[in-house]
């Protein structure tokens, strides 16, 4: 039977939104990754802010690590340890490396989290992700604006002149890991808002075959499930929902009995081994 042009104009309308949606997700999830890079370079990095023309001594400083050269020699010597609290020169570089690791971690637990997209709905993932990078650019900006405070430290002076104070760098410069920080905050609030956008869009990636009863809750149509209840739908793996399909306490209309006790005792088993990983529903008959 021929479809309505409106019926049709949206079939199609609704295929390219799916498919634009998944464009934007895998997107999202490669600058994601990227993001996690840049973080992990941020934080290891010792070059937040170095030496000029103008400094009496070579060197840079980093949130722990620092090397200050030798006027005479010209050698390097370094300092500092993540491990090692007493040999970072400041109690503001401490403060500010607490605050980058954990945005660091928060945003490698987003990465992590990628994998609950194979269990739980991919809604809530997206918005689960986008408050942890929300929280990652909120704790680098944090460590961004305390880091200068600590320019004042004995070891800073020495390199860059007495003119440095706190917020006052005197004859040193910014690094780029500095600079790429304070970027890198931008980055994950724009991830994060692209995150809660996709999230809340999810319940118009449901296929034809479903429909969504209340507030993110997408359900199998045209079936009796065991208690009434199936699983809810994952766009990971649509194979899952023959499971519910067939998992019904009646014989169902057009298949054979044992057919359907064979489906009944794949479905128990499917039941009882993975059914805590989703969540339930109720059916829908039509």
């Amino acid at each position: 039977m021929d479809l309505l042009p409106a019926q049709e104009a949206a079939k199609i309308y609704h295929t390219n939104y799916v498919r634009n949606s998944r464009a934007i997700g895998v997107m999202w999830a490669v600058f994601t990754i990227c993001f996690v890079i840049i973080t992990v370079v941020v934080f290891i990095q010792p070059y937040w802010i170095g030496d000029s023309v103008n400094t009496p001594q070579a060197g840079y400083f980093g949130l722990f690590h620092y090397c200050i050269g030798n006027a005479l020699t010209s050698e390097l010597t370094c300092k500092g340890s993540v491990f090692d609290f007493n040999s970072i020169p400041s109690p503001a570089f401490r403060t500010a490396m607490f605050f980058v690791g954990t945005s660091m971690l928060l945003i490698v637990g987003t990465m992590v989290a990628f994998s609950l997209f194979f269990f739980c709905n991919a809604g809530n993932v997206y918005k689960i992700c986008a408050w942890m990078q929300l929280a990652s650019a909120a704790l680098m900006a944090m460590g961004c604006m305390i880091y200068p405070d600590g320019w004042n430290a004995e070891e800073v002076k020495r390199m860059c002149g007495q003119r440095t104070d706190k917020y006052t760098l005197g004859n040193c410069s910014i690094r780029w890991a500095y600079i790429l920080a304070i970027i890198s905050i931008l980055d994950a609030g724009l991830l994060a808002l692209l995150s809660f956008t996709l999230g809340n869009r999810q319940d118009n990636l449901l296929p034809d075959n479903f429909e969504v009863e209340g507030a993110g809750k997408a359900v199998k149509r045209g079936h009796d499930c065991i208690k009434n209840k199936c699983l809810s739908f994952r766009p990971i793996n649509k194979a899952l929902f023959s499971v519910c399909w067939f998992y019904s306490h009646k014989p169902i209309k057009g298949v054979s009995k044992k057919r359907t006790k064979k489906k009944h005792f794949a479905g128990d088993w499917f039941f009882t081994s993975y059914s805590k990983y989703f969540r339930t529903f109720k059916c829908v008959k039509m």
